[in-house]
């Protein structure tokens, strides 16, 4: 059992299709804008002061509006005003379902009711399969870091799903790690199939899809695990400890990053762009 979206638990049973999956999708996240582009929106930012505070958030894991205010940018009445609307126009998925009559209030009550329950089992069996390992800290922490970073880099929601083993990663076959030195040397990467790659990386960059070829994806991907690794030496790990980091490795397998289940996690992750596996070992 894997934890999923709403959406994809709903195409799953029939309940909807594809095509109403991706227009629900698409109505929710206008519904809900990331600050930047409301203020660039209320005429309270320009689109470059705006990027110039997203460019920051890559390197600093603090919310938009906390660095507009340090930067001078947005004054706190403004911030505040920003969150609220951004909250006021906020739709849930379901409640988007039900406006453009896909599905009515009794089928999607019921269905929520099905998805919580399998919600909750997926989320113990999750909690308990990382709990025990010596790397729990590690992977709770690189699994909190991936769901505030793909919104804010990739547009993008992301959840964990489950835990695999070595055997189930042939679905995953690009792949990119970074790997730190110091007390404690420790490993992230990444692993998906081409289209989540690519997708992921179009996101990333900002780039249409006829501008990135697989090159391009992979060394893009490689970039997003740095970033991630950035974060997680700055948030995870401890302050007082130095490590040196090394450059994205683009050509081990993840079937072997993980081999070792004892020092190693393949943790099953969902995102809006497509499903991927956060690898983490030592």
């Amino acid at each position: 059992m894997a934890v999923k979206f709403l959406g994809q638990f709903l195409m799953e049973r029939g309940v909807i299709t594809p095509q109403q999956l991706l227009a629900a999708t698409e109505a929710q996240r206008a519904s809900n804008p990331l600050l930047g582009e409301l203020a660039v929106r209320q005429g309270l930012l320009t689109e470059a002061q705006a990027r110039r505070i997203n460019d920051r958030q890559r390197a600093d894991d603090r919310r938009f509006g906390d660095i507009a205010l340090e930067l001078g940018l947005l004054e706190p009445a403004q911030v505040e005003v920003l969150l609220a609307a951004q909250k006021a126009g906020r739709k849930l998925f379901g409640q988007v379902l039900v406006e453009q009559g896909v599905v009515d209030a009794a089928t999607l009550e019921s269905e929520l009711a099905v998805h919580r329950a399998d919600q909750d089992a997926a989320n113990h069996a999750l909690a308990v399969g990382v709990a025990d390992h010596a790397l729990a800290d590690f992977a709770n922490g690189a699994i909190a870091l991936c769901g505030r970073l793909f919104p804010r880099m990739l547009d993008s929601q992301c959840q964990p799903a489950g835990l695999l083993g070595p055997g189930q990663l042939a679905a995953y076959p690009h792949v990119a790690h970074v790997r730190i030195d110091g007390e404690q040397p420790l490993f992230i990467g990444m692993a998906c199939d081409l289209s989540t790659m690519r997708a992921m990386v179009c996101a990333f960059l900002k780039i249409g899809p006829e501008r990135c070829d697989d090159a391009l994806a992979l060394d893009g991907l490689g970039e997003v695990v740095n970033v991630l690794m950035g974060y997680v030496v700055r948030n995870v790990l401890p302050d007082d400890v130095q490590y040196r980091a090394f450059p994205p490795d683009l050509a081990t397998p993840a079937a072997q990053l993980v081999a070792d289940r004892d020092r190693s996690l393949a943790l099953q992750m969902n995102s809006q762009i497509g499903p991927f596996v956060l690898l983490i070992g030592d």
